[in-house]
């Protein structure tokens, strides 16, 4: 096998040799287009094979932008083939997919039932034919029920009653369907949810009508009667009904409340009664009203009406004159007989007459309108009611001290509102709710004095806290201003005795020192010997010192004793 091999090594290296540039080129385009093809063909067979939604292709553009719509907001990933064809990832998505289109009537017109649940015949006698049939759809109908994201499982039982020869005879195809929903789903409360389960079973049999459908939850309780809901339909209609009112009153009321309070401050308007009558029935009004016609309209600005206003315009014209002169004849009737001529007509039989008739026809037109409206729901009636409290002041005397009452309280005085703002914030309300008298709105403002007995308690402690607290602070001050002036007085007296005490010592001091000097220089003249203590030998030594000193730098000796100065 190792002669084999390399004997054919050998022979692909001759051979290679052998060949051109050319040649070696085209064999390797041939193995890089080889290789190319072979990972196309990989590729192209990993590729998911994708399911068809519905069996049929959607005709209109209008339906496939609803239906691709829909997918797009439950995130349901697709792909549009030929013949506007559907496509999506596998069976589950398109169970899933199915569900909400049915429930949604998304479904496209002329699709086969059949054909969206893709049942498959394959049975060879009527009998299998007929269970397989069944058992098929009955499985269809369970995948596609228990795809919904609202129910985790479902049970469902049909009846399929064999066809008979009349019609009288036939026994309907009835439809049994248990729903166990998911925790926290609102299935068993949501009626178009359970529609939706109604629709995809309807729309899956052949035959079966809605009141031939029950639908039951995993406790026995009837989801689909909807006969019965419709007492429950209209308290929920009447609940909608009084929120929409309640929320149009607390849209008028803060409004109207917000403006009143930042004229007259929150505390002086605290609440405003509003109460909305609305007529809730739905109803279909059609006009017919004739108005004239204006030829002319008013000019903007004219001090004066020049419009041209007509009750009718001429739309045609017929006249119509017929002029007639002769002899009358009145027929005897036939020859020999007397005729049927009245006495008082034979006597006019040879008067000359003469007849003028004139018709005049005027077609007038006038302006016509047909109104067809649907109104619901409608104001009836808008009441409010607001109370505006007065301002309460101080009483001070002529002094300007605040006036207090006997009992301790401070002394007020009450200031209502004028009249003449009342009106102004009535006219302000009624702008704000649009008043209109002749559906009988009533706005009422009225002023009336709060009940401020708390406040006033509460501002009468503070007064009187802020009073004590003055006086205390005021006295304090004065107590610590008095300490302030004796403890100056005493350090101002303090210093004088000690600046008296400091000299008479100095004074004491110099006149020692004199009276020692004096000794001692008489000592001297008289050639007798004075024994020092050892402190008066440093004392005088000091002594001369500071007079060397003094004489020698007298301004660093005058610095210095202004220093002492200011610290003593």
């Amino acid at each position: 096998m190792n002669d084999f091999l390399k004997r054919v090594a050998a022979q692909a290296k001759a051979l290679w040799a052998k060949w051109t540039l050319v040649q070696k080129l085209i064999l390797g385009g041939v193995i890089v287009a080889a290789v190319v093809i072979v990972i196309v063909l990989v590729r192209v067979s990993a590729a998911p094979t994708m399911v068809k939604l519905l069996g049929t292709p959607i005709k209109t553009d209008e339906e496939l932008r609803l239906i691709t719509s829909r997918l797009d907001t439950d995130n349901i990933p697709y792909t549009v083939g030929e013949n506007n064809q559907l496509y999506v990832k596998d069976q589950k998505v398109a169970l899933r997919a199915k569900g909400i289109l049915i429930q949604n009537d998304l479904i496209p017109k002329g699709t086969d039932p059949w054909a969206i649940f893709d049942v498959q015949r394959w049975t060879t006698t009527d009998f299998e034919r007929n269970i397989n049939l069944r058992r098929a759809i009955i499985g269809q109908v369970t995948q596609q029920i228990e795809a919904l994201d609202d129910v985790d499982k479902a049970s469902v039982t049909i009846v399929m009653p064999d066809k008979e020869l009349f019609q009288a005879d036939q026994k309907p195809v009835t439809a049994s369907v248990i729903l166990f929903p998911k925790p926290g789903s609102d299935l068993s409360q949501n009626r178009k949810k359970v529609e939706g389960v109604q629709k995809i079973i309807k729309f899956a049999v052949e035959g079966l009508t809605d009141e031939n459908i029950v639908i039951t939850d995993q406790n026995g309780t009837i989801l689909n009667d909807f006969a019965n809901l419709a007492d429950f339909d209209r308290i929920q209609q009447t609940k909608s009904e009084q929120k929409l009112i309640q929320e149009l009153e607390t849209q008028y009321r803060a409004k109207v409340l917000k403006a009143l309070q930042q004229i007259y401050t929150a505390d002086r308007v605290r609440d405003l009664n509003i109460k909305i009558d609305m007529d809730m029935s739905k109803k279909n009004i059609k006009t017919e009203e004739y108005f004239p016609v204006t030829i002319k309209a008013r000019t903007p600005r004219s001090p004066y009406d020049d419009s041209d206003i007509r009750a009718s315009v001429t739309r045609s014209k017929t006249e119509t004159k017929t002029e007639w002169q002769g002899t009358g004849f009145n027929p005897e009737g036939p020859a020999g007989t007397e005729g049927q001529t009245a006495p008082a007509y034979k006597d006019l039989s040879n008067m000359q007459g003469k007849m003028i008739q004139t018709s005049v026809v005027d077609n007038e037109e006038i302006n016509k309108r047909n109104t067809d409206e649907v109104a619901s729901p409608k104001i009836q009636r808008v009441t409010v009611s607001v109370n505006i409290d007065g301002v309460w002041k101080w009483k001070y005397d002529d002094k300007g001290k605040l006036r207090m009452q006997p009992q301790g309280g401070v002394d007020r005085d009450y200031v209502p509102v004028p009249a003449e703002d009342v009106k102004k914030a009535q006219s302000l309300i009624q702008d704000a709710i649009g008043y209109n008298q002749d559906r009988g709105d009533s706005v009422t403002v009225q002023n009336i004095a709060f009940d401020r007995t708390a406040q006033f308690k509460a501002e009468d402690s503070d007064y009187l806290r802020n009073v004590q607290v003055r006086q205390i602070v005021l006295y304090s001050l004065i107590g610590l201003a008095i300490l302030m002036i004796a403890f100056i007085v005493f350090r101002v007296v303090s210093r004088e005795l000690e600046r008296r005490r400091r000299i008479a010592e100095e004074k004491r001091a110099i006149e020692q020192s004199m009276l020692r000097e004096n000794a001692i220089r008489q000592a001297e003249e008289q050639n007798i010997e004075v024994s020092m203590s050892v402190e008066e030998r440093k004392r005088l030594e000091l002594q001369e010192h500071a007079i060397n000193m003094a004489k020698e730098h007298p301004e660093d000796v005058a610095q210095l004793i202004r220093t002492w100065l200011r610290e003593e």
